[in-house]
């Protein structure tokens, strides 16, 4: 196991493209982390300049203390699962969990230990003689790890390793992955534009956007406390809700919507123009909460113990998540409330800061 640190890398190409921007990143001995961002953020590029498969054109990589910028990925003692599992197809699993192993003149002996360790514990033992095309989407996926297993690396890499399976088989494997890095607690960067997996998986995650990092904390922090309107629409499912407007005396008014914050003038950010944020389960029915609006429902999606609503709110659309016990339809009006405690104001310039949170008041 090893500490890996990012020290203001950067990856640009010829085409003038900056893919990486002066990324700076400490992952701590045994850490899971998690890299998430929509599809051309450098997630992806980051992992890759990690195992050396791309040079980075700034800064340094460092594992264990030690650069690596100039290493070949063969020297750098790490273990890489792909999204697409890069089996050997004409090899057996155990052949495939045993190939770096053999490269590198491991003893029979001390291979046959790894590789029955592995299939005990990924639960591959009755496949050991099959080969990859002769397995499911979930098997093969749990090779290609076990091939990772075996290595015994200082590093787990991770290159969206579940955008393969269904549903249903994500869910398993993901499950599977934090129990395995419980046991070994091998240092692990793992790279997904899923949320989910990010939030279940990370004991930290990492949001990139556009080359940049925008955030790096735990899951929670980062959905309660998001750094910028980037992260906070990005992280939460639903997405959360944004009004622009402006702070009038203690109030955020947008047209005709009108939000009394409860503080004093002086406590809330000197800008005038900002953005509100919520989440949809923080719009709330209940009458002791602060009034945001009148808002006319547009659409119900029920999804079991739950439903989506979508309001129109003086033209603005919201979004709301609320148990089934009340019943709305299409066309009614209702008073709509917010969380004194879970609300957001963003600058309303290019960055998005965060300024404000009700969480952040006493």
């Amino acid at each position: 196991m090893a500490s890996i640190d990012f020290v203001q890398l950067n990856k640009s190409y010829p085409n003038g493209f900056h893919a990486v921007r002066d990324l700076s990143l400490s992952i701590q001995d045994g850490e899971f982390v998690v890299l998430v961002g929509p599809s051309g953020c450098g997630k992806s590029t980051t992992l890759r300049m990690l195992a050396g498969l791309e040079e980075a054109t700034g800064g340094e990589i460092q594992i264990a203390g030690r650069r690596v910028n100039e290493l070949e990925p063969g020297e750098r003692d790490l273990a890489m699962v792909f999204q697409n599992y890069a089996l050997y197809p004409h090899m057996t699993v155990r052949d495939n969990l045993s190939f770096g192993l053999r490269m590198r003149r491991t003893p029979r002996e001390e291979i046959n230990r790894r590789v029955s360790e592995a299939a005990e514990l990924l639960g591959l033992n009755e496949l050991l003689e099959r080969k990859p095309r002769q397995l499911s989407g979930g098997q093969r996926q749990r090779v290609a790890v076990g091939r990772a297993i075996v290595r015994q690396p200082q590093a787990f890499l991770f290159d969206e390793p579940l955008s393969n399976l269904d549903a249903k088989l994500r869910a398993h494997t993901r499950a599977e992955l934090a129990q395995l890095h419980q046991r070994f607690r091998t240092t692990t960067v793992y790279v997904t534009h899923d949320q989910v997996e990010a939030m279940t998986l990370g004991e930290r995650i990492v949001v990139m956007h556009q080359g940049q990092l925008q955030q790096a904390d735990s899951p929670l922090e980062v959905y309660a406390r998001p750094a910028n309107r980037f992260v906070a629409g990005f992280i939460g499912s639903p997405a959360m809700n944004f009004l622009e407007g402006a702070i009038n005396q203690a109030e955020f008014v947008a047209t005709s919507i009108r939000y009394a914050f409860g503080l004093p003038p002086a406590k809330l950010p000197e800008q005038k123009k900002v953005t509100l944020g919520f989440r949809p389960e923080h719009l709330s029915l209940e009458s002791s909460y602060p009034t945001i609006g009148q808002g006319r429902v547009t659409l119900v999606e029920n999804i079991g113990s739950e439903m989506f609503v979508h309001f129109d709110l003086a033209g603005h659309a919201l979004i709301g998540k609320f148990t089934t016990e009340r019943r709305l339809k299409p066309g009614e009006v209702i008073n709509l409330h917010l969380s004194p405690k879970h609300w957001h104001l963003f600058a309303a310039d290019s960055s998005g800061t965060r300024l404000l949170s009700g969480q952040d008041i006493p």
